[in-house]
């Protein structure tokens, strides 16, 4: 139950009903410090909010209602439909998973059911982190340490501002530290040509130095710079256009320096073997910490992502792109990618789940489709069955994983509509197959 308390305003007058420290699921960061108002309009983001909590906290689902081949009907029958659908079905591909930790257990414990194959929709980006991690491995930081130890930071090619707004002034520009009193300013970095760097500003920023370059050519810039690191000098006098004397500064700045990051966001790196970037910047942090101190930081997230890739993870040994087809967990991050499955015929069912944003809808399928998702949730024609559902952490409570793997976070129940879980359907379609 929601613990609602009174919010004062000016002259200790009554501002309106109001919670505190309401944790946002709108994008990986899922700050915590968010507080919230309503009044006659209904949930208003009143303090700490980014333009992602204000459209996600603050937009109106009343008056969606489930339907079975765009006909209203009841919950109990679009259950039905939706059960028979998955019944009849030889390879169901549940796509989108865009829900909680329950939310991403029943989609498991369905499929599993069900024989179907699982990935979330932003998992290509993910993919680019997943296929470093398993083969080369990687020295990874959180958001906590980066926020209390960093001295540089290096932005590859991402648009930070863009996916996550709060990042800089959460992580990057706070004014205290959990190691000094002092704590001395930052250089930040960014590699790659317009990248929104608006966010950056405040008093623990120093230096902000861009080296510029097109996105898809990052690969050169990052190569030259781990090439500088380990001690093999670069020959040219620029590499994709930026002067070879700035890589080297920056590579004498990380060695000299007490703690890089390197942060990136798979989602932006979205360019042919963008995967070779994150691998190179993983050998350098590697070679950084030789004889020093240096890490990296992967954000994205958004969409309940990262909790999508722990919970398979926990429930078949495997992140994502899984078949239960066998009876048994089949993993293949080529094979079982439902945008590949789909426009190769594979199929034939669709059961998409979006339970945060409506733009997470569900991409043109040639067979039916079952939209668990968001009143307004944008969809390509009329979907066989629509049940919409509640958004965690808003329309009821739940937990999500935070962007850096480290911390679950619960999520309240803000009591903005009474649409069900996600996880509570889920559950209602297996226990009637």
């Amino acid at each position: 139950m929601t613990n609602w308390t009174q919010a004062k305003g000016p002259g200790d007058s009554p501002k309106s009903n109001a919670i505190t420290d309401v944790a946002c699921p709108f994008c990986g960061l899922v700050c915590d410090d968010l507080e919230m108002v309503r009044d006659e309009t209904g949930l208003k983001v009143a303090k700490n909010g980014c333009e992602k909590a204000v459209a996600g906290f603050e937009r109106k689902v009343d008056g969606a209602r489930p339907q079975v081949d765009g006909r209203d009907v009841d919950i109990e029958t679009a259950i039905r439909a939706a059960t028979d659908l998955i019944r009849k079905s030889s390879l169901p591909l549940y796509g989108g998973l865009g829900t909680d930790v329950d939310g991403i257990r029943a989609v498991m414990a369905l499929a599993d059911k069900s024989g179907g194959v699982v990935d979330h929709a932003l998992s290509e980006g993910q993919y680019r982190n997943f296929r470093v991690l398993q083969t080369t491995g990687w020295i990874m930081t959180t958001l906590t340490e980066t926020r209390n130890r960093a001295d540089v930071i290096i932005v590859v090619g991402s648009d930070i501002q863009k996916l996550h707004p709060r990042f800089f002034e959460r992580i990057v520009n706070v004014e205290q530290s959990l190691l000094t009193e002092t704590p001395a300013k930052r250089t930040v970095y960014f590699i790659g040509k317009g990248l929104d760097q608006s966010g950056v500003k405040g008093p623990r920023i120093g230096e902000v130095i861009t080296l510029p370059c097109e996105l898809e050519r990052i690969d050169e810039v990052v190569s030259a710079l781990a090439a500088e690191i380990k001690g093999t000098p670069v020959g040219a006098d620029s590499v994709a256009g930026v002067p070879t004397a700035d890589i080297r500064a920056l590579s004498e700045r990380c060695k000299a320096s007490a703690y890089p990051v390197f942060v990136w966001a798979p989602p932006s790196l979205a360019f042919p073997n963008a995967d070779l970037v994150v691998n190179t910047v993983s050998d350098l942090v590697k070679d950084l910490n030789v004889k020093g101190r240096a890490a990296g930081l992967a954000l994205g997230g958004n969409e309940g992502a990262i909790s999508a890739g722990a919970v398979c993870s926990w429930q078949s040994g495997y992140p994502l792109r899984v078949s239960f087809s066998s009876g048994k967990p089949d993993y293949d991050f080529t094979r079982y990618a439902i945008p590949k499955m789909l426009a190769g015929g594979e199929g034939d069912l669709l059961v998409w789940l979006a339970s945060f944003t409506p733009d997470l809808g569900p991409p043109p399928a040639s067979i039916p489709t079952i939209v668990l998702g968001t009143p307004g949730i944008k969809l390509n024609g009329t979907p066989a069955v629509y049940i919409p559902i509640g958004t965690p952490g808003v329309d009821h409570g739940g937990r999500i994983i935070r962007v850096d793997n480290v911390v679950s976070l619960p999520l309240r129940d803000l009591g903005r509509s009474s649409l069900p879980k996600a996880a509570d359907v889920l559950a209602a379609i297996e226990l009637a197959l």
